[in-house]
């Protein structure tokens, strides 16, 4: 693959977004207010939104006035076309429906009792961890505040009563909640006129996702968890003291509007949160700019006030540029593996076994042949998926079936084979999926394959006059190698909207992993599913973001000055990049030695997090000066930054951003070496005195220097910049599968400290 397209965004003199019809369809509109402009003889911003633009009050949604000024108000789109000219209007932008993307893991980050950075943060006490999803089921165990000290005093948030959700749910340990509805509400969404079966209209959690979240983010500690006797462990989450304050932006079925999400950026940066933690993206796999993304806007609005924001990748992996949450004041996380497993054997007629896995705990097969069948011999597509009314009882009755995944919900094909008779499920890869296996808490026996044994089961199949098999479900196996792997399922880079920043930044551990649950619903999530646990085990960037989060809190306890750019790279330059066989990490997909358009960094390492030695810190002019760096005209910027902004004279270089990552690109056209350069700032965190040398991993047929080689800093000089130039003949650079060459700087100072950045040199050609 010798380039890659990258699509420019045009800009265009108006900042508006969206071409208006004459429509009297009513839909909810987000507003960007020039609050600056605001007539003095209005009180407040909603007594001038009322007046000037919009005169039915209850037409007005929210009103937003910490991350981002302005409304989103319920109209027509020839009003919200009148009121796109006004000269106090910057944006307008339509409401959207995002997507949620959907315990060992503490101990495989590094993070033991009594040592390291639990110890020497307190366990992150008092650090306040803001989770956006769907909720939280607060009897839970994992929300208990035993021992701890009272609510902080700074915290100025609320415990939002509703539907089976009292003030007393909140306690020492779940110090605020809140839930937003309105923009879902005038939407249509289900939940007008709410079945209370199905939600809540109040933080309690219909749905699992949110309760599971924000468990693996701060859950208290330590008792013995498991699901159904898979896992079996002591659970606690990564800071396990924090505090937690839950923003239920997403239904039930239905969802996550933007207008909602940006409600709570605005209420959790007022209620005093440290970290906010959203494992919600785009759903379509397209990322618009940055001033069109209220998860941008609103993490902006949040990070430049020392707000720690983390967000999913995105599930779209392992197509290449399908990482979300890309903006560069976002921390965007990817998925790994971790070393726990629930393998399960496919054992054919023939006598070879397949191996997968599983996480059925329901009465086993013991051993027992049945017939097995694959419906997609037929030809049906929607059989071969085990869709919906799709199979036969007289074919499937009393045999083990074979799916094929994708297009519905995994554990959704085995309700459909139950039904039909099936006596259980082999649930089968296709090529996309690759070797990418996930555990699901199957209705019946049930085991998961990759694609090569899906292929050999369904050519066992077709040779065979009487094809017969068993399932072998094997509970839990720790200590796997290797370990971490990258899931296959994980957002990759490059980055689709601004390639010289690399996407996503690190990876955690998303697969597989157990946290508490609701009991509104099983642990398959389908209605029909009446099984009540506390905990379930789910795989997704959303379960490996808050990882990440309760990291921050922790990070954030032991180093409360740090920046929330300071802790992103902390994270970053100590993060691993081999697996726990010392070796290179592998990528699920395709078996191979993954790259930084994968991982990022690398893995999150919180043993060596703690004390990074030197970080590289951003503060809000040089975002300001990155988006004037991409084209972005003062009105476009001032649409994210709130605040009006002077681009410098001399158009900054988008790659002078101060990230902890390099990525040059080259156009395939120039002939000869052509070089690029990078202005990087280290701060020192570690000792005052010290003197760190570059240590250089060029990648293959590039060309890195560095200037100066070596750093020295005292109590006087805790800051040192320094130059890197990369020099590449695009004549003769040839790039590997992912399109790219990889590589790596270093800085160390002899002693334990290594500050690692990847190097990231690609070929592209603006279209």
């Amino acid at each position: 693959m010798a380039t890659l397209p990258l699509l420019l965004l045009l800009f265009i003199s108006s900042v508006i977004p969206i071409s208006f019809s004459d429509d009297q369809t009513v839909k909810t509109f987000i507003f960007r207010v020039d609050s600056q402009t605001k007539p003095s003889i209005f009180p407040t911003h909603y007594q001038w939104y009322t007046s000037e633009f919009v005169a039915e009050p209850t037409r007005i949604l929210h009103v937003y006035d910490t991350v981002f000024h302005g409304f989103s108000a319920f109209l027509t789109e020839t009003h919200a076309a009148s009121l796109s000219n006004h000269p106090s209007i910057l944006a307008v932008f339509e409401d959207h429906r995002r997507e949620l993307h959907t315990t060992r893991s503490p101990q495989f980050l590094g993070l033991r009792n009594q040592q390291g950075l639990w110890s020497d943060s307190n366990y992150g006490s008092d650090v306040i961890i803001g989770v956006f999803d769907t909720g939280v089921w607060p009897e839970r165990r994992s929300f208990a505040d035993t021992n701890l000290r009272p609510v902080p005093a700074r915290w100025k948030g609320v415990c939002q009563t509703g539907t089976k959700f009292a003030a007393s749910n909140c306690n020492r340990k779940l110090i605020g909640a809140r839930f937003f509805s309105k923009g879902h509400e005038a939407a249509g969404g289900p939940i007008a006129g709410i079945n209370e079966t199905i939600e809540f209209l109040s933080p309690r959690d219909a749905d699992g996702h949110g309760t599971h979240t924000a468990s693996t983010a701060a859950g208290r500690h330590a008792f013995r968890a498991s699901f159904e006797g898979y896992a079996a462990g002591i659970a606690k989450g990564v800071a396990p003291k924090a505090r937690l304050a839950v923003y239920k932006v997403c239904w039930k079925n239905a969802g996550c509007f933007d207008s909602d999400i940006l409600a709570a950026f605005d209420a959790a940066v007022n209620d005093g949160v440290d970290v906010i933690s959203i494992s919600i993206g785009g759903g379509d796999g397209i990322s618009s700019p940055y001033y069109l993304d209220p998860i941008a806007i609103g993490a902006y609005g949040a990070v430049s006030r020392g707000v720690f924001v983390s967000s999913s990748a995105g599930n779209d992996g392992p197509n290449m540029m399908s990482v979300t949450n890309l903006a560069p004041w976002l921390v965007t996380v990817g998925a790994g593996t971790i070393d726990r497993n629930f393998p399960a054997d496919v054992i054919l007629g023939d006598g070879r076994r397949l191996n997968g896995v599983s996480l059925y705990s329901g009465e086993q097969l013991k051993g027992k042949m049945y017939p097995l069948v694959y419906p997609g011999k037929s030809g049906v597509l929607s059989a071969s998926l085990c869709m919906e009314n799709s199979l036969d009882p007289n074919v499937v009755k009393g045999k083990i079936v074979i799916c094929d995944r994708g297009s519905s919900a995994r554990v959704a094909k085995g309700l459909v084979v139950k039904k039909a008779g099936g006596v259980g499920m082999i649930l089968a890869n296709g090529a996309s999926n690759g070797e990418g296996l996930v555990g699901d808490a199957h209705l019946l026996p049930t085991c998961a394959l990759g694609s090569d044994e899906g292929d050999a089961v369904k050519s066992y199949v077709s040779s065979s006059a009487n094809p017969v098999a068993t399932i072998d479900v094997k509970g839990t196996v720790i200590g796997i190698k290797p370990a971490p792997v990258v899931a296959s399922f994980s957002g990759r880079g490059p980055n689709g909207l601004n390639p010289e920043i690399l996407k996503p930044d690190l990876i955690a551990p998303g697969v597989n992993i157990l946290a508490a649950w609701t009991d509104a619903v099983g642990p398959t999530g389908l209605d029909s599913d009446q099984r009540k646990t506390e905990f379930n085990i789910l795989s997704g960037t959303s379960m490996a973001c808050p990882h990440v989060s309760g990291a921050a809190a922790l990070l954030k306890s032991a180093h409360p000055d740090w920046s929330p750019a300071a802790i992103r790279s902390a994270m970053m330059t100590t993060a691993s990049v081999t697996d726990n066989k010392n070796q290179p990490m592998l990528d699920e997909a395709t078996g191979k030695w993954s790259t930084p358009y994968d991982f990022g960094a690398g893995h999150l390492n919180l043993g060596r997090a703690m004390d990074p030695g030197l970080i590289y810190d951003i503060t809000n002019n040089g975002y300001e000066n990155f988006l004037c760096a991409i084209g972005y005209n003062p009105k476009i910027i001032q649409v994210v930054t709130r605040s009006p902004v002077v681009c410098p004279m001399k158009k900054p270089l988008p790659e002078n951003l101060n990230y902890p990552s390099f990525a040059a690109m080259f156009p395939t056209a120039s002939r000869g070496p052509t070089s690029k350069t990078f202005i990087r700032t280290v701060t020192n965190v570690g000792q005052a005195n010290a003197v760190y040398v570059a240590k250089i991993e060029a990648p293959k047929g590039v060309t890195v220097t560095v200037k100066p080689a070596k750093l020295a800093f005292t109590p006087a000089v805790k800051k040192r910049s320094f130059i890197v130039t990369i020099t590449a003949d695009s004549k003769h650079l040839v790039l590997d599968d992912a399109g790219a060459v990889f590589g790596s700087l270093s800085w160390t100072d002899g002693n334990k400290h290594v500050v690692r950045s990847p190097i990231v040199v690609t070929q592209l050609d603006p279209l």
